[in-house]
């Protein structure tokens, strides 16, 4: 956060208009112009931007959707939350994303299924190429989960372009923020109006409700704060991958596993996470006992999580997702990192040992 944040948020508390309006417009045009994308609706998170995809998109209660196992649980409570089942595929053991040729198999197994959720976790983007083709092939939709990816994209192409509609999170942790916030984007003129008709209570006129929606709208106040945001995400993910780039020059220990970046993928490192071989937790304490911060992301996979499986999901083997459950560690990697915090991060992994 800066100056240019803070006079925007002024710039809206002195004109009184707090609510979704003007400067909402503003943002969401700005975010669009950035992906290279026709249509972005602001949200009020990005939760409410996944649920207001997945309503709008055209699927129907009790379809299947495919998605990952390996991600935080909003990515599976909108299916949930609307009725339909999750069908969980196993993750690519260095990516950690949706493995497509996992997905392939699940596809034969469930052919009337509808739909893929895929996530592009930790900043990565997944191999949503592939995936995407894989769903076409089969009259599929895909929806993308972007809330860690933020300008990540493969080649020249931004993450949250490759499905029918991708969901952003602007919740304070991410590359880019807006304290609370989402954004849905898409380049369908048909769905973009619907998911402004759903994040404003089904309403395309002021009291004509249309749909079934609710109040998932971003206040301006938020949105001010986005329009500043997204005029430094460039810069911040280079320092993230500037950061990246010295763990991985630098790190060097053989019970600590370093993350891939595939050729041709702009990983954007929302979370630098690697995987410990051996006791985590010793992994965790030895860190801790050093000074340095670190989170796991995530500890167990939502298939052992009791509200699934009381709502009722299919699994179709995922492995690889639960033995990375419980190896993970990502270490600091935001912006502002000096040269002497580096070291001692560095340092403090080189060190450890079982």
């Amino acid at each position: 956060m800066g100056e240019e944040e803070k006079m925007r948020v002024l710039e809206v508390l002195d004109s009184g208009e707090l609510a979704s309006g003007y400067w909402t417009r503003q943002f969401e045009n700005s975010f669009a112009e950035y992906l290279g994308i026709r249509h972005a609706v602001a949200t009020s998170s990005g939760t409410a931007a996944l649920q207001a995809a997945v309503e709008s998109v055209g699927l129907v209660r009790g379809d299947k959707v495919f998605t990952t196992p390996f991600t935080f649980i909003s990515t599976v409570s909108v299916l949930v939350a609307c009725g339909l089942v999750p069908v969980f595929v196993d993750i690519d053991a260095e990516t950690y994303n949706l493995d497509p040729e996992r997905l392939a198999e699940a596809m034969e197994e469930y052919p009337e299924a509808k739909g893929v959720m895929v996530v592009h976790l930790y900043g990565l983007p997944a191999d949503v190429n592939t995936i995407a083709e894989l769903a076409e092939k089969r009259g599929m939709l895909v929806i993308e989960d972007c809330a860690q990816a933020h300008g990540a994209r493969v080649k020249d192409r931004h993450v949250g372009t490759f499905g029918k509609a991708g969901a952003f999170s602007f919740y304070g942790s991410k590359n880019i923020t807006t304290g609370e916030g989402g954004m849905v984007v898409t380049d369908d003129d048909l769905l973009a109006e619907k998911v402004r008709m759903f994040v404003n209570h089904g309403q395309r006129e002021r009291y004509h409700y249309e749909v079934l929606g609710y109040n998932f709208r971003m206040s301006n106040v938020n949105a001010a704060i986005g329009l500043e945001q997204v005029k430094k995400l460039d810069f911040i993910n280079r320092k993230r991958r500037e950061n990246a780039a010295y763990f991985n020059r630098h790190i060097d220990n053989p019970l600590v596993l370093l993350p891939k970046e595939p050729e041709g993928y702009y990983h954007v490192y929302h979370q630098y996470t690697v995987r410990v071989m051996g006791d985590r937790n010793r992994f965790v304490q030895h860190l801790v006992n050093n000074g340095i911060g670190c989170g796991i992301y995530y500890p167990s996979c939502l298939t052992e999580q009791p509200i699934f499986q009381r709502a009722g999901y299919i699994d179709t083997g995922t492995d690889i997702a639960r033995q990375a459950a419980r190896q993970v560690v990502s270490l600091p990697v935001y912006p502002g990192l000096g040269l002497e915090e580096l070291e001692r991060i560095v340092l403090a992994v080189n060190s450890y040992r079982e």
